[in-house]
Parts: C-alpha cells; structure tokens; sequence
C-alpha cells in the first residue's frame, strides 16, 4: 500500500510518500510524483519519512525523477529517511547524487536559500 499526498509552499512543493514503493506499484508512485509537481514549480522536496521500504523499482522513478528535474533546472532533494530505506539510498550511491536532509524545511532552505 502506498499513499503520496503533496503541500505546496510557494514556488516550492514537498511530496509525501506513505507506505511501501514497490515493482507493483511504482508506476502509480511515478505517475502520483509526475501529478505533484507543477510547471512552475521550481523546488521538489520528496519527504519519506512515512516510507517503510523502497525497492529497486521505486530507487528507479526517484533517480529518473531527478534526473528529468535537473533538465527543467528544478532543484530536487529527499528529506526524513528511515534509518532502514536511508541505509538502502547509501548502498545504492543515491546520496551521493541527490541531496538528503533531516527535514522538509531543511531542504526547503537548502533549496531556496
């Protein structure tokens, strides 16, 4: 089961994902990231601290992600990892090619600031 709801702060907006991202759902969890972020928008902050596991399926839409964004010149970080899927974005070299914070407002200020 997976939910993402997203809040909007200004120009910036901070997506929330819920539960587990998956090979069975990571179409949904690709196209709900895509329905999130606005033409406008000029900062994407994924929050992941509600996320219990991401598979390599969902490591995928995060990197194709910030890799689209990065061609729109739209800042991109992840925020609030589990110590489990936070230990997994290290394994994985993720955090050496997106930025992680501690919280939404942190990367928000790293972002914008």
């Amino acid at each position: 089961m997976m939910e993402v709801t997203s809040e909007r702060r200004g120009t910036a907006v901070i997506i929330n994902t819920e539960g587990r991202v998956d090979g069975s759902n990571a179409s949904d969890f690709q196209d709900a990231l895509e329905a999130a972020i606005g033409a406008d928008d000029d900062s994407v902050i994924l929050n992941l601290a509600q996320l219990d596991y991401i598979s390599s399926a969902g490591l995928r839409i995060i990197l194709l992600s910030a890799k689209n964004l990065r061609q729109r010149d739209v800042s991109f970080a992840i925020s609030s990892l589990s110590p489990s899927v936070h230990e997994l974005f290290i394994i994985s070299g993720f955090d050496q090619i997106i930025a992680i914070h501690s919280s939404p407002d942190t990367a928000l200020a790293a972002l914008q600031g």
